[in-house]
């Protein structure tokens, strides 16, 4: 009966184990910010920060000001917050619509807020309409745009929007919303999953090897 228990036991600690080691989005600074682990990029959770830190009334602001506030923060004793990179054309992207700025690429799944609205969080493309099916863990997600840290010109600078997943020309004077990434994992002191693997399977272990003394 003993023996079943721990079979149960370590079955159960290999399904946890391997949940761990596949997470996309991997909690961090209490909940507070997700490792996305495929990227190696660190977000915060509140997608509005900004405006929940009293920062910004609705959390919308300048470019310049969004760049400044990213600067700024200091979250969980990290304070080597940015806004995301979004490269002007990349091989993602289809460069097929015309605007005031010229043509832009609307699906740019290679960006940095496109690996997350996409990979992460496996949203799609090709709708029309707003479709940020899924959010994760992530909460005060706006469906409009959000400054990147790409400028285009002296004026105006490309934006990401969550809530179809394309990438668009802003004017800088004009006002987005403002969400902080972080490159890397902000909790290196924390052990990998196949490290708690190892201590976890040992564990078990020497529990079994005590069970079958006695």
């Amino acid at each position: 009966m003993k023996f079943k228990f721990l079979n149960v036991l370590f079955i159960l600690a290999i399904m946890f184990i391997s949940s761990l080691a596949n997470a996309g989005l991997i909690s961090r600074l209490g909940g507070l910010a997700y490792y996305d682990d495929v990227a190696d990029l660190t977000w915060l959770a509140d997608a509005n920060y900004a405006k929940t830190s009293g920062y910004s009334i609705d959390g919308s602001m300048s470019w310049v000001d969004a760049n400044s506030w990213a600067a700024s923060l200091s979250v969980g004793g990290n304070d080597n917050w940015r806004l995301a990179d979004t490269l002007l054309f990349d091989a993602s992207c289809n460069t097929q619509t015309s605007g005031p700025y010229g043509s832009y690429g609307d699906w740019c799944t290679g960006s940095e807020m496109g690996s997350l609205f996409y990979t992460a969080l496996g949203n799609v493309t090709g709708r029309a309409t707003t479709y940020l099916d899924n959010k994760g863990p992530f909460n005060n997600i706006k469906y409009d745009s959000y400054w990147t840290a790409t400028q285009k010109s002296s004026s105006n600078t490309l934006a990401f929007n969550m809530g179809n997943g394309s990438t668009e020309f802003h004017n800088m004077a004009s006002h987005a919303y403002a969400w902080a990434v972080q490159s890397g994992d902000v909790a290196k002191t924390v052990p990998e999953p196949s490290t708690l693997a190892i201590f976890a399977l040992g564990l078990i272990g020497l529990v079994s090897r005590r069970f079958k003394k006695h």
